[in-house]
């Protein structure tokens, strides 16, 4: 599947402009002057009327980079959402400002560590006089964190109609934020609790689930082309330092054993992007086969990156488990990567599921055994 000439001037604008800017600062130029925010939003809703594969492109080199800018959370999540709503209204009320970097947005969707539907226990209630009312808790909500914090809040909660979403003003009353510790530093998560918040719905009232099923196939694709751009980069940097440091007289990349790690690192890699690419291939132009190429890329690409991310620290030796050094970032977050929307393990077992096939081990809500959510605040 070969990139158009636009994707890979894309591709080219995006890698320069995170080589000479660091971290949340790259947010302004990536949205004000290549219009990253607004790639997928039809244009009009103010967006460039693009689709996954420029999401690919863009989350690629994101990863690559491990740069912490919250184009998942707000130009894949939030954006994803009110699109996949159907609301209009709501879409031109508010993806406007999505597209050209103005507010960021995110979506408040996971409980307990589970990113099932089935899993949701925040409760909306509609009010005697009108208007709604949500209280609950959600956990690893991505954010902008810090200078780009989230002004657009969307929560999915549980009305009488079924998993709704909703929008909920971010300093209104009864709405706290609070940061979590992540193991991954180079990205924000928050968990958000509602009390009695005022709420106003999008899209239709119980097609939430609908909504975050679908969500949750694209926000997979996206970040499988993450860890792809990622463990790629582990290995650019792990075939570099084999070739420099020497040992015995000679470059320890001529020792036939290292040949045959980078050997499997690289297979790893490449698999990798052919299953993030058939997933995003599929969200523009076969649907249907989204939900199992999704599970595919994820389950494939968390992986793969663990594996290559290991790697790079052992090649490195001594330096590869130190701060200075980059390799114990990539190694952060393939791991905290690897648990959003579900992990590997989860979603083999939707694509187990999708074919009749049982798999145990995965409880109810479609996590396996039990994890301490805070530990593992991905």
């Amino acid at each position: 599947m070969r990139a158009t000439p636009e994707q890979d001037e894309l591709r080219a604008a995006v890698r320069k402009l995170l080589e000479r800017t660091e971290g949340g600062a790259a947010w302004g130029p990536l949205t004000g002057q290549i219009g990253v925010a607004g790639l997928a939003v039809p244009e009009e809703y103010g967006g460039a009327g693009g689709g996954a594969r420029d999401v690919y492109v863009v989350m690629e080199e994101l990863g690559r980079a491990l740069s912490p800018v919250p184009f998942l959370g707000s130009s894949v999540l939030a954006a994803g959402a009110l699109l996949t709503s159907g609301d209009r209204g709501a879409c031109g009320r508010l993806l406007p400002a999505l597209a050209d970097g103005r507010s960021v947005g995110t979506l408040a969707w996971a409980e307990q560590g589970s990113w099932e539907p089935e899993a949701i226990r925040a409760e909306a209630v509609r009010k005697a006089r009108g208007g709604w009312r949500i209280s609950g808790v959600k956990d690893h909500v991505l954010d902008g964190g810090g200078e780009s914090g989230t002004q657009l809040l969307l929560v999915a909660a549980r009305s009488e109609g079924g998993v709704t979403l909703f929008e909920v003003p971010v300093g209104g009353a009864g709405v706290q934020r609070e940061a979590l510790v992540t193991m991954d530093q180079t990205r924000c998560q928050a968990r958000w609790l509602f009390a009695d918040a005022e709420a106003r719905p999008v899209g239709a009232d119980g097609d939430g689930e609908r909504v975050l099923r679908h969500v949750r196939d694209l926000s997979c694709a996206a970040l499988a082309a993450e860890q792809t751009g990622a463990a790629g980069r582990c290995l650019e940097l792990t075939v570099q330092h084999v070739l420099q440091r020497v040992q015995f007289g000679r470059p320890i990349g001529s020792f036939q054993a290292v040949k045959h790690r980078l050997a499997d690192a690289y297979v790893l890699v490449e698999s990798a992007r052919s299953a993030a690419l058939g997933a995003a291939r599929a969200a523009d132009e076969d649907p249907a086969a989204l939900p199992r190429l999704a599970a595919v890329a994820a389950s494939v690409c968390a992986e793969a990156y663990a594996v290559v991310a290991g790697e790079m620290i052992q090649l490195h030796g001594g330096i590869g488990i130190t701060w200075e050094h980059d390799a114990h970032r990539y190694f952060k977050r393939a791991h905290g990567a690897g648990q959003l929307f579900g992990s590997a393990a989860v979603h083999r077992a939707r694509l187990a599921a999708d074919i009749g096939l049982p798999l145990q081990g995965t409880d109810a809500v479609g996590e396996v055994g039990d994890v301490d959510t805070a530990d593992a605040a991905v």
